[in-house]
């Protein structure tokens, strides 16, 4: 009789329906020397229960992390790049900025010619890098459309 009931509490066991009482009693009846041949697979697992609840952990936990060094070196590196690219940025604009060089059309009319024909140059050229940006994205908008038919 005991033994159909440790099958059957087995069965619960894997099943997640025992009760704390039901698997000390499986506790007790593994521990034991006696076991069923045919249940003896299951006595590792119920040894094993028993074995790491006497584990402790011993190790110490160090109460301050090195990863808020780890953080402050990058926001200070991060900040570094951003000001090294917005000096390039500024570098290389104010070079094309000073060959315009101010003057009235009354002083010069051939100087101002050639300095509105510079500045035309100028807004053209970015007006082109912006349009081919748009080429861009409309390319990505028909393979859109292609891969996500409507």
């Amino acid at each position: 009789m005991a033994l159909d009931r440790i099958e059957n509490l087995i069965d619960k066991y894997f099943e997640g329906e025992t009760s704390i009482s039901e698997e000390n009693e499986l506790k007790v009846y593994f521990s034991s020397t006696d076991v069923a041949q045919h249940l003896k697979q299951y006595q590792t697992i119920f040894g094993y229960f028993s074995q790491a609840k006497e584990q402790q952990f011993t190790q110490e936990i160090p109460l301050q992390t090195k990863k808020r060094n780890v953080v402050l070196w990058l926001s200070i590196a991060a900040s570094v790049v951003v000001m090294l690219g917005v000096g390039t940025i500024m570098y290389f604009n104010n070079d094309k900025e000073e060959q315009f060089v101010a003057c009235s059309p009354e002083d010069n009319p051939e100087l101002a010619l050639q300095q509105t024909e510079k500045a035309l140059a100028l807004v053209s050229e970015h007006l082109n890098t912006g349009i081919e940006s748009v080429s861009y994205i409309n390319e990505y908008e028909q393979s859109k459309n292609r891969i996500f038919k409507k």
